[in-house]
Parts: C-alpha cells; sequence; structure tokens
C-alpha cells in the first residue's frame, strides 16, 4: 500500500488512467474517418444511396467520439504542467513544439472541417463536402503522427543532447524522424484502423442478426471485410518490425517482454515462453510453457539467434522495467488478439467467396456474426495492452537513457495527486456511461433512410415561400 503515499507512482497512475481512456475514443475516430472517406468516396462513384445513408449514419457515431476525445485529452495536456513539471522543463524546447504542431496544425484542421462535414449535406457541393470528409481524416490522423513522434522521442531520444539538464535540439528533423518513429505511427495508424473496422464489422454484424436493415448493413459488412484483407495482415508485420527495433534499442523492454532473466547467447536456440509466472524478488519464473526454439523465430525468423537476447539479471533492479508479469501478459494479449483478428479475417473471406454472405444468406452466419461482435471491442482492449508494453516497458526512463520517472515527476503531496486521480477517475466514468448512453441511442435509432439525398430529389434542400406581388403605393413622382 506504499504506493498510496508515493506522489510520482500516483503521477504516472494519473495520467495512465488519463491515457487510457482517452485513447478508447480516439482509436475510433482516427479510423473510422478513413472508413467515412471510403463510404462516402463510393457514393461519389455509384451513386447508391447506401453509401450515402452510410456516410450519414456513422457520421453521428464519429462526431460521438470526437467530441469525449476531446473532453479526456485536455487534462493530458495540463498535467505536464502540473504533475511533470520538471520534464516539460527540460525538454519543452522540443516537446513542447510538437504538442503545439499537433493542436495548431492537426486538431485545428479536423476541428475546421468538422463542421462542414457534419452539416454541409445539400449545402455544398458533393465534391466539396467529400474534400471536408478527407481534410477530417488528415487532420486526425495527422494529429496522431505529431503525438506518436513526440512518443517515439521518449522512446529512442535522437537530435540534440542533454546540456545542463536540459535537452538541446541540434536537428529538429532528426529527432522527429527518430530510430522508432516510423514503426510507431505506422504501427498505430493500423491499430486505429484496425479496430475501427472491426468495430463497424461488429456493429453491422448485430444489426443483421437482429434482422434489422440486413442488406443495408451487409453491404457495410463486405467493405469492412474487403479494407481488413489488407489491413490485419500488415499490422502484423509492422507488429514484427516495432519488435525488432525494441530488440535493437530497448533490450531490457524485451527482456521484461519475453520473461528473460538470463541472458540468450548468440549462435544458441532460445525458447519462447508462451505463458510465465515471473517472480521479481526470486529473479526467476516459478513456473513457465515453452517452446524450443521459438525466440528465434520469432525475432529472426530461423532457430539460432544472431545476437544475443540479453536477460534482466544484467541490469540493476532500480534500471528494469517493474511490473514484468504486467508486461509480459499484455504484450501476449496484444499480439493474440492481431492474430484472432486475421483468422477471422481470412473466415470471413472464404464464406463471401461461397457466396455466404449475400444480403439473402448472410442472415444464416449466426456463427460468424457473433465472431464479429465479440472482436467488436478487441481492438480496444489490444491497443491498451501495447500501450502498456510500450510505456511500462520504457521504465525507469521517461526519456529513455536521459531522463528517470523519479526525476521527472513534481514534487506534489500525496494526498493531493491521490484526490485529483480519484476525481479523475468519477469524471471518466461518468463520461463513459454517458457515451454508453447516447451511443446506444443511435445504434437503437438505427439509419434514417428518409434522408434527403443530394442531387437526386426534387425537393429544395430549405423551404421558401414564393414571393407576392405588392403594387408600389407610392405618388408617381416619387416612383421615377
Amino acid at each position: 500500500m506504499d504506493v498510496f503515499f508515493d506522489s510520482v507512482a500516483l503521477s504516472r497512475m494519473q495520467f495512465a488512467l488519463t491515457s487510457i481512456f482517452h485513447m478508447l475514443w480516439t482509436d475510433l475516430t482516427t479510423g473510422k474517418a478513413i472508413y467515412l472517406v471510403i463510404i462516402e468516396g463510393l457514393w461519389l462513384k455509384t451513386r447508391d444511396t447506401d453509401y450515402y445513408y452510410h456516410a450519414r449514419f456513422w457520421a453521428k457515431l464519429y462526431v460521438l467520439n470526437f467530441g469525449i476525445g476531446v473532453a479526456t485529452g485536455l487534462p493530458m495536456e495540463f498535467q505536464f504542467g502540473t504533475n511533470w513539471a520538471p520534464f516539460s522543463e527540460a525538454v519543452g524546447d522540443f516537446f513542447g513544439s510538437i504538442l503545439g504542431f499537433e493542436g495548431a496544425m492537426a486538431f485545428m484542421l479536423e476541428a475546421g472541417f468538422l463542421g462542414i462535414m457534419l452539416f454541409g449535406w445539400e449545402r455544398v457541393p458533393p465534391v466539396m463536402h467529400y474534400i471536408s470528409t478527407i481534410m477530417v481524416a488528415f487532420g486526425a490522423n495527422l494529429s496522431t503522427f505529431w503525438i506518436l513522434a513526440a512518443n517515439s522521442w521518449m522512446q529512442t531520444p535522437a537530435g540534440g543532447e542533454m546540456v545542463d539538464g536540459k535537452f538541446v535540439v541540434h536537428d529538429y528533423f532528426q529527432a522527429i524522424f527518430n530510430p522508432s518513429m516510423f514503426n510507431s505511427v505506422s504501427h498505430m495508424f493500423l491499430a486505429t484502423l484496425e479496430t475501427s473496422l472491426f468495430v463497424i464489422g461488429g456493429i453491422c454484424a448485430w444489426y443483421v442478426l437482429n434482422k434489422r436493415h440486413e442488406a443495408f448493413f451487409a453491404k457495410a459488412l463486405k467493405i469492412v471485410i474487403a479494407t481488413v484483407i489488407a489491413v490485419a495482415p500488415l499490422q502484423i508485420y509492422v507488429g514484427h518490425l516495432s519488435g525488432e527495433y525494441v530488440y535493437q534499442e530497448q533490450p531490457s523492454k524485451l527482456a521484461a517482454i519475453e520473461a528473460r532473466w538470463e541472458t540468450a547467447l548468440a549462435g544458441e536456440p532460445a525458447p519462447w515462453s508462451l505463458v510465465a509466472w515471473p517472480t521479481a524478488a526470486a529473479e526467476t519464473n516459478r513456473w513457465e510453457l515453452n517452446i524450443p526454439q521459438g525466440l528465434g523465430y520469432i525475432l529472426e525468423f530461423k532457430g539460432t539467434l544472431s545476437e544475443p537476447v540479453l536477460g534482466l539479471k544484467e541490469w540493476p533492479p532500480a534500471d528494469r522495467p517493474p511490473m514484468t508479469g504486467l508486461i509480459f501478459y499484455a504484450f501476449r494479449v496484444m499480439a493474440g488478439i492481431g492474430f484472432f483478428f486475421a483468422g477471422l479475417m481470412l473466415l470471413s473471406v472464404m464464406q463471401w467467396l461461397r457466396g455466404k454472405l449475400s444480403a439473402e444468406a448472410i442472415a444464416q452466419q449466426r456463427g460468424l456474426l457473433r465472431a464479429w461482435i465479440f472482436a467488436a471491442p478487441l481492438g480496444y482492449i489490444a491497443v491498451e495492452s501495447g500501450w502498456i508494453v510500450r510505456e511500462v516497458g520504457r521504465q525507469p526512463w521517461t526519456v529513455y537513457g536521459l531522463i528517470r520517472t523519479s526525476d521527472a515527476a513534481s514534487r506534489l503531496p500525496a494526498a493531493g495527486v491521490f484526490t485529483s486521480l480519484m476525481l479523475f477517475a468519477m469524471v471518466y466514468t461518468l463520461l463513459l456511461i454517458a457515451t454508453l448512453y447516447f451511443g446506444s441511442r443511435i445504434l437503437r435509432q438505427g439509419p434514417n433512410l428518409d434522408l434527403p439525398v443530394p442531387g437526386m430529389t426534387t425537393q429544395p434542400a430549405l423551404k421558401t415561400t414564393p414571393a407576392e406581388f405588392v403594387p408600389d403605393q407610392r405618388p408617381t413622382e416619387a416612383q421615377q
């Protein structure tokens, strides 16, 4: 229970809480924006009104997530000044610039075009509306780029050096495009898109299973499957590349991920633990279930290692990532969900090719539809698990190898931090309940198929009253 008297640990818990809640909404907005671009593009190309109604329906869920995402994200910015003031003072010249870019360049772009995307139907030309949708998607994912650029720099700092306790930037481009930036941005981009696709697919399956607008949502489910065909395998590959950078740049994190206490030497086979019970006090695993030569095949696609995999005993206890068991299982949850998504995609494609996903036959695929409903929340779990691996595995460093977390935290009274933590927890719980309530209302109502379609209706967008002729009553000389 000492954690409740440790202001650093409480500040970490508070930031973790805000991050976890914030990502619940941003995952869906960044990924769903791309889906809206796809669905509206199909409408413009085919003029199939189903695609138009899909764009209108999914946009309502998008704006709900956008609003809650903004509300839960703002406290994170303030915490850099309250709970992490020494960190902000040390790296603010670079880190603050990146966050400024995210707000001024990405968020404002997304927010600026969001109004046109939501309310511009029938008020702006369809092509202009489509450009607005593209700009919203671009802004949302540009925000992801800047956030991941900042975070990847914390993982693999570059482009400068520490001088008198402050990070001095020598090369902004080198700092932004640090060694882990590409993998980090790519992995998160695909993660948000994959999460959104399976959420949309799960909702479509729920409608079909409940015999509501079966043909309408069967069409959307096919679009999801067609997109996942590319996304799911690519995500597994990019995840492997991310593992390679951890292998090279953060060996202590890799040791925690694999719960390895002893070093695996180069040229020798190394087992991979499927499950284990790590014990930090004894510096060993009480028990484990291993796959022979598995670690070599995972890291290098061969039975023996080309380079050694360092064990946790190579570092003093103070320099090791804490909570090895949490990191170990969070990684396996993330990877397991990724492979489950790929398997569900393959099964869905097989049924599609067999003609089982047609509007007439899809309702009979009850097992497949239930699998999609089951998969809907799993993307969130995978993303949160991945960030646990990423952030907890970086410890005890805030900026890897440069600034320790204990030195980055503000010296605040533990009671005050605990109070704010509880308040954040209560507010975020209320926001979660509100989001689920309004989201369920949108789902219960379903799509509005009576909306006028731009360019395909004779009814004017705005009701007007014909003008009446009123004779001029002024004297004749005044009319001249």
